[in-house]
């Protein structure tokens, strides 16, 4: 188990040991080592899917060897607390007292507009691994800011797409009230040209859906589209089922995923999802990574993991394109934006706005021969995938 503290920093995890003093690196000029702020929000409902994240980023540094570009790497954990003010002040600490190098993580939109500035500004790379608003990806867009993950709107306009494809007429939309809850409706709409029935927004805490489940037992829509992440999605699943209304056809995004399916259980099973990755996709850098991650920690990856185990890799990659010559930021800027490593979900690249272009796919929420759930993949949707603010963005 490793052991998290509000601000420590990771020395050692069982069966994943990292470095205590630092080694000498290779290279005149090189870094003695690279200290990585990992944000993962470790409190609260929403702290199974920080878990995910670091786990994931961990078991890339034991893939590694405890290294990143050849540097003994370092991992000063920061719980954000799902509360940005905290989350401000505790990566301030990092880049002032800890002297990070780079800060990687986020699961949540409004953390991440939270701390993009101070750390952008700073001069310091951030690497969202999960985080994408639309915010960042247009105008917005930041030279010192790359995600490993999405524009939010992307997964959510897989889905729309997949419901229009599936011809349904009549949709019902529910989604969280908050920055990323408003990317998930664009999104969707973006690609379905049906009727949407009603557009109900709730608060990021709720976990009572029964007014919201008689609004669409009433409303009788073709289908439900929902993102709702974390301990929200464990309790609307189950909720739905007891409403009996599985008949209702079930279109989610981070609703349905290895975070939330041990808690919903069989009441998923058959429930879509959209995702850039899922657990089966057949390829050696997943097969490793899911197999050793099971192995390690003993529950089966969500894309919370996988994103921020490729985000290390991709790390990994720049340090060892600039030699290890992490005081170089606009040459370790460059070695990130190329992009030079083996991701787990297959196709990838950075578009001009830092954000991926890579393929989607729908997956079905299936119950597997030794009892535990995963997502597994039905159909790619969308194929080397740009997403739609990025010819907005201004910076090239």
């Amino acid at each position: 188990m490793v052991t998290i503290g509000r601000r420590g920093t990771l020395g050692l995890a069982a069966g994943l040991a990292m470095p205590a003093v630092w080694a000498r690196a290779q290279g005149a000029g090189a870094s003695p080592g690279i200290k990585i702020g990992l944000v993962a929000v470790q409190t609260g409902p929403a702290a199974s899917l920080g878990t995910h994240l670091r786990d994931g980023f961990l078991l890339g540094l034991k893939h590694l060897d405890g290294k990143l570009g050849g540097l003994p790497a370092e991992v000063v954990q920061i719980d954000d607390e799902l509360r940005p003010e905290v989350a401000v002040t505790k990566v301030r600490a990092a880049l002032e007292r800890d002297k990070v190098d780079v800060v990687a993580g986020v699961v949540f939109s409004n953390i991440l507009a939270a701390i993009i500035r101070p750390v952008t500004e700073s001069g310091t790379l951030l690497i969202s691994t999960n985080a994408g608003p639309s915010t960042f990806a247009g105008r917005g867009c930041n030279p010192n800011f790359f995600t490993t993950s999405y524009n939010n709107d992307q997964v959510h306009s897989v889905m729309g797409q997949a419901a229009q494809d599936a011809g349904h007429k009549r949709v019902f939309v529910l989604t969280p009230n908050y920055q990323a809850g408003r990317d998930a409706v664009a999104g969707f709409k973006s690609r379905f040209k049906g009727e949407v029935v009603d557009e109900v927004y709730v608060p990021l805490n709720q976990l009572d859906f029964s007014a919201e489940l008689a609004k669409i037992a009433a409303a009788k829509p073709d289908a439900l589209f929902t993102f709702m992440p974390g301990g929200l999605g464990v309790n609307l699943v189950r909720q739905y089922r007891q409403a009996g209304l599985g008949n209702i056809e079930f279109l989610s995004t981070f609703t349905v995923d290895e975070a939330t399916l041990p808690a919903q259980g069989d009441a998923a099973v058959g429930f879509y999802a959209a995702a850039t990755w899922a657990p089966n996709m057949d390829n050696p850098q997943n097969l490793r990574f899911v197999r050793d991650f099971e192995a390690a920690y003993n529950y089966v990856p969500a894309s919370y993991a996988a994103q921020s185990y490729d985000a290390a890799m991709l790390l990994d990659s720049a340090v060892r394109r600039v030699g290890g010559k992490i005081a170089d930021k606009d040459a370790l800027r460059a070695a990130v934006r190329a992009a030079d490593f083996r991701s787990v979900r297959g196709n990838f690249k950075f578009g001009a706005n830092h954000y991926p272009v890579q393929d989607f796919w729908l997956c079905k929420v299936a119950k597997r021969a030794d009892g535990k759930f995963q997502t597994e993949t039905v159909r790619k949707v969308l194929e080397n995938d740009t997403d739609p603010y990025a010819a907005e963005c201004r910076m090239r």
